[in-house]
């Protein structure tokens, strides 16, 4: 509940944010919170640092709660809508992996969340995500797949694995061998970047 908290709170705080200062709302779970580093080393804030840098005036808006599903996310995008975002990168579904939710459950709230947020003057940007081969062939592979699907069905820019060159690399994660740290923060706002900074207005 903190931790819901918190996030909201950061909503709460860019809706009284200047006009002129575009929003990007980075909606996830405990990746994209940011969970055993400082919020300062959570990719979200390394973003806006790095669009700061290359000239983008965007103010980024850390919406991640830790344990957060699909399902919990649909559930608060009307607090989302209210930072009146640009952007929303949606970087969910790990925790429905993680706890073997149907992966056509976590296909359908990934199409309405973008829906919806598209409905609400939003473009998003969806991060992909992959699971550990110890959950079965079949179900992983009907769980990276899911991503790529939904890109398709809304034509949303995909970025096909948020984790990507931080997945198993123990240099770059926390003990929980799960939690990037922060150089692997580092690493996924780079990630992240990359495919952001097409979709950019200066």
């Amino acid at each position: 509940m903190r931790v819901l908290l918190v996030a909201l709170a950061a909503l709460v705080a860019a809706v009284s944010a200047p006009a002129q200062e575009p929003v990007i709302v980075a909606l996830g779970d405990s990746l994209t919170a940011g969970l055993g580093v400082p919020a300062e080393d959570a990719y979200p804030a390394l973003l806006e640092a790095r669009l700061r840098r290359a000239g983008f005036a965007y103010h980024v808006v850390n919406a991640g709660v830790s344990g957060d599903t699909t399902a919990g996310a649909l559930r608060r995008l009307d607090w989302v809508l209210r930072a009146r975002p640009a952007i929303v990168i949606v970087a969910l579904g790990a925790n429905d992996g993680l706890r073997g939710l149907p992966v056509e459950a976590m296909r359908d709230n990934l199409v309405a969340i973008v829906t919806r947020l598209r409905a609400g003057g939003a473009r998003v940007l969806l991060a992909g995500m992959r699971l550990p081969p110890n959950y079965g062939a079949p179900y992983t592979r009907a769980f990276a797949a899911a991503f790529p699907a939904v890109a398709r069905q809304t034509s949303a820019p995909l970025l096909p694995f948020l984790l990507e060159g931080v997945a198993g690399m123990p240099a770059l994660n926390q003990a929980d061998g799960i939690h990037p740290n922060a150089d692997g923060q580092r690493r996924v706002a780079e990630t992240v970047w990359r495919s952001l900074r097409p979709m950019l207005q200066q």
